[in-house]
């Protein structure tokens, strides 16, 4: 499924400080911590808790939030459907990137152990 030009400009100006708020709602609902996700977070795109807030603060786009990351190289190993799309089938980098974020913050929603979301085994 690819996604349109309209989709994409949307998902690139979205600023990370109002989707971060979800994000960690939707993990601790679950029982899961902010200790946890920012592990994910980190493990993703290198960022640290400090580099992390600095991001929330400067409330940046995902766009920056992205071209400012070190995404991990095991980052393509992150498959399955988020949102819809099948994050594999996603032509458009930063759209992709931000589905794997998606899809890291969901597995471990659903209770995934963290050497398998981190995937290290």
């Amino acid at each position: 499924m690819t996604t349109t030009p309209k989709h994409d400009e949307r998902v690139a100006n979205l600023t990370f400080a109002s989707v971060y708020p979800h994000y960690l709602t939707k993990v601790e609902k679950k029982g899961r911590t902010k200790a946890e996700l920012h592990l994910v977070i980190e493990w993703l795109t290198s960022f640290n808790d400090n580099k992390l807030q600095e991001l929330i603060d400067d409330k940046v786009t995902f766009k920056t939030f992205f071209e400012k990351a070190k995404l991990n190289p095991n980052a393509k190993l992150i498959k399955g459907v988020i949102c819809g799309y099948r994050i594999e089938d996603i032509e458009t980098q930063l759209t992709r990137e931000v589905r794997y974020l998606d899809k890291l913050v969901d597995e471990l929603s659903k209770g995934r152990k963290m050497e398998k979301i981190l995937r290290t085994t």
